[in-house]
């Protein structure tokens, strides 16, 4: 029989929920495109006797792995392509300060600056914010090939290489990756349907969320860049507003308690199986006959949603945009820089990183003792903002580099450098696809050997890196602890409390539009889609948190019945529009007013402290009311922020 832990031995729970891989599918077609990008380079430059020219662009190639994360064609051009410049700016500064003391103590400083700065702006921007401060620390730390212009110009090559093998199959497949996403959100939604009544129906509306996100992100993104409107988009964007008011059905169908007949999931399924197939034929849904207000709503808008998807062209004139049509490139390029500028957030964050840069450089640049790029490498993954906790990154950095360690010195001590390095590079390269998904030791594990061998390529120490680079590693991570986490309150106290108090407020506004006779049903939809991407948002942060220790971890965990009952008012507000809608008698002013008030006054509450307080319930209004499953919700909400 196993044994079991002895209670003093049990890991506590922050520590399982670090070290606890996430599911995730394995994208084979990234795996193969790391294994040729990352090889290929270095087998030119054997070839033609520059193994060290091969080394620098198979580095390219690695940040052109890492960036290799969309779907579709023309995001993979910005998520690889935009970075590479990012990095080819900060190899040129690196390399120029390469030992020049007290000045590269300052270009780093100033660099690492910059990347926090830009970090803050988006997902592409993340990534190229990495890459600048990444490339700046290779440049600084390795002695490189001259003339100055080489090395920059290998490393964008390498990542270049790697957007040009996910872009072979664009002529054949242009399109598919958007009709999938879009698709995937209709079986999501399909999923939701079928959970309506029963307890898994909170992870299946959070699924819906996270899709939505994405797929109108990736539509969006993409009608960005054209003046006009393609027809194909027009159709994407059509489909995704026509399973909106499926969605906005859902949660009254599932306050009735029962599961909806099989036959109304499927038929979104063969909405989603038409989308992906690009397929026009009129489609039998076979949907029951409805027997209630809320079965009328969810058949109509099914229905709806099925001319959409079936219809042979549709008219730009007659698609509400139920999300904005994006700005223009110039307004929103000085929107970001003013939001940069002066966000308090983005300066906080760019100043721990150049504190913790700078340190690491001094340490490298102006103490006479043997140490290496590795320790700012360190701090560079360990405190990007948008990768998790900084403390759960330290430690799964440390215990990752352990594991990498151990590959690399199989490596190093067995396979001979020369050609040898090329089919070792096949094996080692996709493991960095495949492992990442699972979780940032993961990725730090499978990306050491590599970073490790192509090293070895260009200072040819062997296995003699082995334990410098884990002495500079745990180095790395201590400074991110000291000088990045521990010295600014901010990073170790959970912000659930605060963000929570902003969505319970949008969420009163939501109530006062949803049954307003003003509000138009655009922006009915943006505010519902704003409030259910905060949340998921509150989510994101709340599982962070969790992975912090003590007491952080133990706040954050107070919070979570209330994130889940804030989603369900949400919930409850749109599900008494839609019967409102189809016919029940609407809400009094005075009943609408009452419950804002409640929400208002929670929220205010919730800005006061970082801890669950005890707050005044008073709710009443006629039983028969539309509003009363609501009036219970705020009831409810209000009942659990209390210690009691």
């Amino acid at each position: 029989m196993p044994r079991e832990f002895p209670i003093g031995l049990t890991p506590p729970d922050w520590l399982v929920r670090n070290l606890q891989p996430q599911q995730a599918p394995v994208n084979r077609p990234a795996a193969v495109r790391a294994a040729i990008a990352m090889s290929l380079p270095l087998a030119i430059g054997l070839a033609l006797g520059g193994p060290a020219y091969g080394a620098i662009a198979s580095m390219g190639a690695l940040s052109g792995v890492i960036g290799d994360t969309a779907d579709a064609y023309r995001m993979r051009i910005l998520n690889i392509a935009i970075p590479q410049l990012f990095g080819a700016v900060g190899v040129t500064v690196g390399s120029l300060v390469f030992g020049q003391g007290w000045l590269a103590v300052a270009a780093m400083t100033s660099v690492a600056l910059l990347s926090g700065l830009i970090s803050s702006i988006g997902a592409v921007a993340s990534v190229s914010g990495l890459l600048l401060l990444l490339n700046c620390v290779i440049g600084a730390g390795l002695p490189l090939p001259q003339p100055w212009w080489l090395p920059p110009l290998l490393l964008s090559g390498g990542g270049l290489l790697v957007l040009a093998l996910a872009l072979l199959s664009w002529p054949l497949r242009s399109g598919v990756p958007e009709r999938a996403a879009v698709a995937g959100t209709y079986r999501a939604v399909a999923d939701l349907l079928g959970a309506c009544g029963t307890k898994t129906y909170d992870a299946a509306r959070y699924a819906v969320t996270q899709s939505l996100n994405q797929s109108y992100d990736l539509i969006l993104a993409r009608r960005a860049r054209h003046h006009g409107r393609s027809p194909e988009l027009v159709r994407l964007i059509a489909e995704l507003n026509a399973i909106t008011p499926v969605v906005e059905a859902a949660p009254a169908a599932h306050h009735y308690g029962r599961p909806l007949p099989e036959q109304v999931p499927a038929a979104v399924r063969l909405l989603a199986d038409a989308i992906a197939a690009g397929r026009r034929d009129p489609l039998d849904l076979g949907l029951p006959v409805p027997a209630g207000e809320t079965d009328r709503a969810l058949d109509h808008a099914l229905r709806h949603a099925a001319e959409v998807v079936t219809a042979h062209n549709l008219d730009p004139r007659t698609i509400v945009d139920r999300l904005g049509r994006p700005a223009s490139l110039r307004v929103r390029a000085y929107r970001t820089a003013r939001n940069v500028l002066l966000s308090g957030t983005s300066w906080r964050y760019g100043l721990r990183l150049a504190l913790c840069i700078g340190i690491a450089q001094a340490l490298v640049s102006l103490v006479p003792v043997p140490r290496s790029y590795w320790i700012a490498l360190t701090i560079t993954f360990v405190l990007k903002p948008d990768f998790g906790s900084v403390f759960s990154r330290a430690l799964l950095r440390a215990l990752g580099t352990v594991a990498g360690l151990l590959v690399a010195a199989v490596v190093l001590a067995a396979v001979p450098r020369g050609w040898w390095d090329v089919p070792t590079l096949v094996v080692l390269a996709p493991l960095i696809p495949a492992l990442t998904p699972r979780g940032y030791g993961y990725q730090t594990a499978a990306i050491t050997p590599v970073i490790l061998l192509l090293s070895d390529i260009l200072n040819h120490l062997g296995t003699a890196l082995l334990v410098p680079r884990l002495v500079d590693s745990l180095i790395g991570c201590g400074i991110a602890l000291v000088a990045g986490y521990l010295l600014w309150p901010e990073s170790w106290q959970t912000r659930v409390g605060d963000r929570l108090a902003t969505a319970v407020a949008d969420t009163a506004v939501y109530v006062e539009k949803a049954f307003g006779q003003t509000a138009d049903p655009a922006s009915r939809a943006r505010m519902r889609r704003r409030l259910y991407r905060d949340l998921s948002t509150i989510r994101t942060e709340f599982q962070r948190a969790l992975t912090e220790p003590p007491p952080t971890g133990r706040r954050a965990a107070a919070w979570w019945p209330l994130v889940v009952a804030v989603e369900r008012i949400v919930d409850t507000t749109t599900a008494a529009r839609v019967r409102v809608k189809q016919g029940a008698p609407p809400p009094s002013p005075a009943e609408i007013a009452q419950i804002t008030l409640q929400l208002r006054e929670l929220s205010e509450g919730l800005r006061e402290t970082e801890v669950l307080v005890p707050v005044r319930t008073d709710l009443t209004g006629p039983a028969e009311s539309i509003l009363e499953p609501l009036r219970q919700e705020v009831a409810a909400a209000r009942a659990i922020a209390s210690p009691h």
